[in-house]
């Protein structure tokens, strides 16, 4: 089983609708994928309309969080979507995105770039904006040539010259939330350090003690020597260890099953979960 349990889609910052993103998964030849937009579950149902026949889909979301001023994301599985405390704080979540994003139109304004928020607006159409669509517009204006080189101190990256904060939960309460609502937490790309600053080991620890499932080894983001201090950080304290390819579709190089999942964790995960369940293709629309 070929397994990818981190995309996005137009739902939030992803350049594919959920629709063309289950397809492209079942044409890499991919048989589970899990739809994992940031703070919403939004493109759930389109994707499972279009979902082809072999393909099964782990309806998830990506949660801002943070802690001790460091910024981290956790990916939730299988939770009730319905479940009023998870979606409230969700919406909080969301809520805040567009302020945050104006105001950092209102910091590069201020650094002689002449972004609007006509044009990042633009560029998220109906998806939750977020600083990706902020550095698609310093793109478009030619300020830099990808993406991923807006995520710097010089413009976006935390603590940048542009970065501004927004609303982002308590991973504490964010594992209490999921797990309140029948959900698997995952620990997203733990140690990215080219995003920020990243939470130190020890307090992997005391989410893992609070009911952490599991954390993002296999990422685009972890160097080799990364990604084998943290299988190991893993194995010591219970965890699972999960791969994905964080798929943003043309805004970022990750490519779909880029990175993936065992099977068997994939299999520990549906079993941990009581929320919701991976939704087999039945040929889509």
């Amino acid at each position: 089983m070929r397994i990818d349990l981190h995309t996005h889609s137009t739902a939030s910052d992803g350049t594919d609708t959920p629709a063309e993103l289950v397809r492209k998964a079942a044409a890499a030849g991919l048989d589970v994928i899990a739809l994992t937009d940031h703070d919403t579950t939004r493109g759930h149902a389109e994707g499972l309309s279009a979902l082809p026949e072999g393909l099964t889909l782990v309806p998830g979301a990506e949660l801002s969080c943070r802690l001790d001023g460091i910024s981290m994301h956790l990916l939730a599985y299988l939770f009730d979507p319905e479940e009023p405390a998870l979606f409230a704080e969700r919406e909080l979540v969301r809520d805040d995105r567009v302020p945050r994003a104006q105001g950092m139109i209102a910091k590069l304004n201020a650094l002689g770039v002449p972004v609007t928020w006509e044009q990042v607006a633009r560029i998220a159409g109906d998806g939750s904006v977020g600083r990706p669509h902020v550095a698609s517009a310093l793109v478009e204006l030619g300020v830099v040539p990808t993406v991923n080189d807006a995520f710097t101190q010089e413009w976006l990256a935390d603590g940048g010259r542009a970065y501004m904060e927004k609303h982002e939960t308590d991973p504490f309460e964010a594992l209490r939330l999921v797990k309140g609502a029948g959900g698997v937490a995952v620990f997203a790309h733990p140690a990215a350090s080219k995003r920020g600053r990243t939470v130190p080991e020890s307090a992997i620890a005391e989410l893992a003690e609070a009911g952490l499932d599991g954390i993002e080894v296999d990422h685009m983001d972890h160097e080799p020597g990364t990604r084998a201090r943290l299988r190991g950080l893993a194995k010591d304290l219970g965890l699972l260890v999960t791969g994905s390819s964080d798929y943003h579709g043309s805004r970022k190089t990750c490519v779909l099953g880029e990175f993936m999942t065992d099977p068997e964790v994939y299999g520990e995960i549906t079993r941990r979960a009581t929320g919701a369940f991976p939704v087999p293709g039945a040929g889509g629309v």
